[in-house]
């Protein structure tokens, strides 16, 4: 998707700088116009110069003092007028010749304009382009995954990294028999060293999912939708569990990806069998 926003941008952005350009173009040509007649005007002067044509005394045609010209060359020396010797050159005035102040300043503003319109489509173009390295879109190393477990259970089993817009939280080992035949492999990677990362938004209508101390589970505050400790679906309108990022572990680093989100399991998914620990923050929501 964001490779089609990229392609809109780039045309949109042509599109304007040729009419910009057009508009500078139709301005310049409208400054050199001398303008023209209206019909009125010169039917007006067409009758004067008939009326003034008419009080006339009519001459000789130029076709008959062309003849006589010719007649009296004929009949008559010619006389032979010597050329004029050449005109010494000189320089010509650079002002003469350069650049009109109007001209300068047309330029200007049309090189200002594109200047500014390239500026603009190359901050769209890296707004859009997801980044290479660093923040969310990219591979996040979070930490040792014995750190991270240490921080899970100091938050009282909810650990939240902001930066890459997750949840992360511990998933039982005595669970992965069932989760190799629900979970994709990039997702088991985190499991099987005992920890999920699950993205925040509920697959429901995208509201951000907060944690529930009391019943150590995700509760979407928008429609209620339920979700246990590893992001299984419990109870609401979602229609699976919470989609989860894949993972790497690299020398004990717990590598997530967000640029890779994997759909929730389906619902009446429950490889853990964790059921409510406590009242619900969110109130009762339908169960499946």
């Amino acid at each position: 998707m964001s490779g089609i926003f990229i392609v809109l941008a780039v045309i949109a952005i042509i599109g304007l700088a040729g009419i910009a350009l057009a508009g500078a173009a139709r301005r310049r040509d409208a400054g050199a116009a001398v303008g023209s007649l209206n019909r009125e005007t010169v039917q007006r002067d067409r009758k004067a110069r008939k009326e003034a044509s008419a009080d006339t005394v009519e001459g000789p045609s130029g076709r008959d003092l062309e003849r006589s010209v010719a007649l009296a060359r004929t009949n008559g020396d010619v006389a032979v007028i010597e050329a004029a010797p050449p005109a010494v050159w000189v320089a010509p005035d650079p002002e003469t010749y350069d650049v009109t102040r109007r001209q300068f300043l047309n330029r200007s503003v049309i090189a200002l304009m594109g200047l500014g319109i390239s500026a603009f489509g190359v901050a769209i173009v890296g707004f859009l382009w997801p980044s290479s390295s660093g923040g969310f879109g990219s591979k996040i190393n979070v930490g040792k995954v014995s750190d991270l477990k240490a921080d899970v259970q100091k938050n009282n089993g909810f650990l939240y990294k902001p930066e890459g817009r997750m949840w992360i939280t511990e998933y039982p080992t005595s669970a992965l028999p069932k989760a190799e035949s629900v979970y994709a492999p990039a997702v088991l990677n985190g499991m099987k060293v005992g920890l999920v990362a699950l993205y925040q938004k509920c697959p429901h209508l995208g509201c951000r999912v907060p944690s529930c101390n009391s019943s150590q589970w995700f509760e979407c505050p928008c429609h209620g939708s339920q979700y246990n400790q590893v992001g299984e679906k419990k109870g609401g309108p979602a229609p699976r569990g919470m989609d989860s990022f894949g993972v790497e572990v690299s020398g004990g680093s717990f590598v997530v990806n967000t640029g890779q989100v994997v759909q929730g399991p389906p619902i009446g998914t429950n490889t853990t069998g964790q059921e409510a620990e406590g009242p619900h923050c969110i109130g009762s929501a339908e169960k499946h």
